[in-house]
């Protein structure tokens, strides 16, 4: 038995014929107004808030200052390696050519994983009586905020002026 496969519209003459059609300076504002850029320092910003939100509300549950300060610690594991990137992503070099922006990107997205890696390796030394789970759950919360930013995204963004 064989099966039919569904015809592509690429196969179609017509989508041959059409041509590429750029983007008047009217339609590019417009387009930006609708699908804002995102910016990485406000997202920064907000995982600062949100980890000290964290900490102090782990603080005020458990009583424990070492609980809140262990807390705070996982979430600086989150948002001091998030600044090295965003510094790096917006740097000048970055927007002199496609290329050195992509190549740095994964530099800065390694050193970023590597800062994060080497904090919570350090924690234990760092932290005087370490809270595991609250450290790693300002960690993760502080983490889930690149979510919220995404989900937000008229919140995050800059205004575009028109």
């Amino acid at each position: 038995m064989t099966r039919m496969q569904p015809e592509s519209p690429w196969d179609t003459p017509d989508a041959a014929e059409e041509e590429f059609k750029p983007l008047t300076a009217e339609q590019v504002q417009a387009l930006r107004r609708t699908q804002p850029l995102l910016s990485v320092w406000r997202v920064v910003i907000a995982q600062m808030f949100v980890g000290l939100l964290v900490a102090l509300v782990a603080w005020g549950v458990s009583g424990r200052t070492s609980v809140g300060v262990s807390a705070g610690y996982g979430a600086l594991a989150v948002v001091i390696p998030a600044a090295f990137f965003a510094r790096g992503l917006t740097s000048r070099l970055n927007a002199l050519h496609a290329g050195a922006a992509v190549l740095g990107f994964f530099v800065w997205e390694m050193v970023k994983i590597a800062l994060t890696v080497a904090m919570l390796g350090l924690a234990n030394r760092v932290i005087y009586e370490l809270s595991w789970p609250a450290m790693l759950v300002g960690l993760v919360v502080t983490m889930k905020v690149y979510w919220v930013a995404l989900a937000w995204r008229r919140v995050f963004h800059p205004q575009v002026k028109t």
